[in-house]
């Protein structure tokens, strides 16, 4: 990503100057010193990370079921057969890879969001691949997680290709610093990675308004497959969403990391998972760079007693969008 911005802004002082924060930078001054080790286990098992986020009182999907041992996948059926939709994630998974999202079943056929239909026989080879780790870090015996669908909010109609749009936020000694709404295109498969090709919304952090879009690094107005104009898209609920994400400081003891929320019809603004090494394409969705909001906030000292309301109130007047 660095490299795409060097090309862009052509001087290496001119992201100097912006604030952009580089790979390294990121690991040494933030990851390492922010991030104690021991901690990694509660946000790289997403298992473990719904378990701590329930004793905490933070909103989850809801848990179908875990498949931890290979004579359980048989047990696959039996766990989603009175689910209409569901998902079946990797609990030591990244960046969506090993993730199948099941919309509907008639008991024979589970329809993929792309209307693309599996057997129970493929998601129970896709079980078996999880479970030996086929998608884990580092390539260890993965669990399979069985997990509710979301029922995203209409507000998002047409801004988001079959996939659930997700909104990261960058957590730093739990303020909210950077945002920005990731929505799934037909090139991202309907998942939203970046990488793969979603589009990224970056987000004004005092009002959840869209300021800018990027896909592939590089600024688009409209959906690439719906059309929508990205520019009017607006989370609702803002403030509780980055209270949530403010609280999961306190509740993983992390003091580096990009929370990954959705908004749910019924339930408002959830937890989807947590992120030890967030990556940096935040910094292109929305023109700017981490690093003076970063070290804005650790001038504040070593000692910081504000709750999770008053983190987010000063996150909202300091980081406000200027665009």
């Amino acid at each position: 990503m660095i490299k795409q911005l060097l090309s862009k802004y052509t001087s290496p002082f001119t992201l100097h100057r912006l604030g952009i924060m580089g790979m390294n930078q990121r690991n040494i001054s933030y990851i390492s010193r922010y991030n104690p080790r021991r901690l990694y286990p509660l946000v790289d098992d997403k298992l473990k990370t719904k378990q701590i986020a329930l004793a905490a009182g933070v909103t989850v999907p809801d848990l179908v079921g875990e498949i931890q041992y290979q004579h359980q996948v048989t047990h696959l059926w039996d766990m989603v057969k009175d689910w209409p939709g569901f998902c079946i994630k990797p609990a030591k998974g990244s960046g969506g890879k090993g993730i199948t999202v099941i919309v509907d079943h008639d008991r024979t056929r589970f329809t993929k969001p792309s209307g693309k239909t599996e057997t129970i026989e493929d998601l129970e080879r896709h079980v078996s691949n999880i479970l030996a780790g086929l998608y884990s870090l580092g390539g260890k015996p993965d669990v399979a997680l069985i997990e509710a669908l979301i029922n995203f909010d209409d507000v998002f109609d047409g801004f988001s290709y079959e996939g659930v749009p997700d909104t990261r936020v960058i957590v730093f000694r739990g303020f909210p610093i950077m945002a920005m709404m990731r929505l799934s295109t037909q090139a991202s498969d309907g998942k939203a990675n970046l990488h793969q090709g979603a589009v990224g919304v970056g987000l004004d952090i005092n009002t959840g308004r869209a300021i800018r879009a990027v896909q592939f690094n590089e600024p688009v107005r409209y959906h690439p497959d719906t059309g929508r104009d990205l520019f009017e898209l607006k989370v609702p609920y803002w403030e509780q969403l980055l209270s949530l994400s403010s609280s999961c400081y306190e509740m993983s003891g992390l003091g580096y990391i990009g929370t990954d929320m959705v908004l749910d019809k019924q339930k408002g603004p959830m937890l989807l998972e947590l992120n030890a090494r967030p990556g940096l394409a935040i910094q292109t969705a929305n023109a700017a760079g981490l690093l003076p909001r970063l070290r804005k906030i650790e001038k504040l000292g070593k000692k910081i007693t504000l709750t999770p309301e008053e983190r987010v109130a000063f996150s909202r007047k300091e980081f406000a969008s200027e665009l």
